[in-house]
């Protein structure tokens, strides 16, 4: 259980900080970007999540910020550590099947779409692409030192799920904005 009595203990006064299994790192260092980035589209969710009266996109959300708490401890824990906090196959698959029942009724596109409309969609859109920046983050780590790979198939799949969520909620307020290919030259 976490339990944070005092806020700041000046242990990353030198610019390091220390992860679940005791050791330290560069505050740069690609672990605690990928870190940072994680929990930069968390707060990127929780921005969305406030921009949204109710509804089933909502609840996915309330649910999806917890999971990333999840996936930021994964991070944070370098290497084999007994009792780790590690992200699995069940939470994959059920952004699968939350995007799956989604995507049910929502009419096939026919364009890109433009990260606008309401304030949700887009805030959605900008969660979405926090998401994949947290993804490259993580997958830049990956490269030096190995990920769980279940934590790089949740952040893939949950910006797919932010992106169909978008949809979702665009499609209760006004349709999908659509790209125009070449649409504003002659203005």
């Amino acid at each position: 259980m976490v339990r944070l009595n005092k806020i700041y203990t000046k242990t990353g006064d030198a610019g390091t900080a220390g992860l679940v299994n005791g050791s330290r790192v560069s505050k740069s260092s690609l672990r605690m970007i990928a870190i940072g980035e994680v929990d930069e589209a968390n707060a990127a969710i929780g921005m969305a999540i406030s921009a949204m009266d109710g509804g089933e996109v909502r609840a996915h959300l309330l649910r999806i910020q917890n999971d990333m708490f999840d996936v930021g401890a994964d991070v944070a824990t370098p290497g084999e550590v007994d009792g780790a906090l590690r992200t699995v196959p069940v939470q994959v698959e059920r952004l699968e099947q939350e995007i799956d029942g989604m995507n049910a009724d929502l009419a096939p596109l026919t364009s890109f779409i433009l990260p606008s409309g309401s304030v949700a969609v887009s805030a959605l859109h900008f969660a979405r692409a926090v998401v994949r920046r947290a993804e490259r983050a993580a997958v830049a780590l990956n490269e030096v030192e190995p990920l769980n790979p279940h934590l790089l198939a949740y952040l893939n799949r949950l910006s797919d799920h932010l992106f169909v969520g978008a949809r979702k909620v665009a499609a209760g307020s006004g349709g999908d904005v659509l790209w125009k290919p070449g649409g504003t030259r002659d203005e």
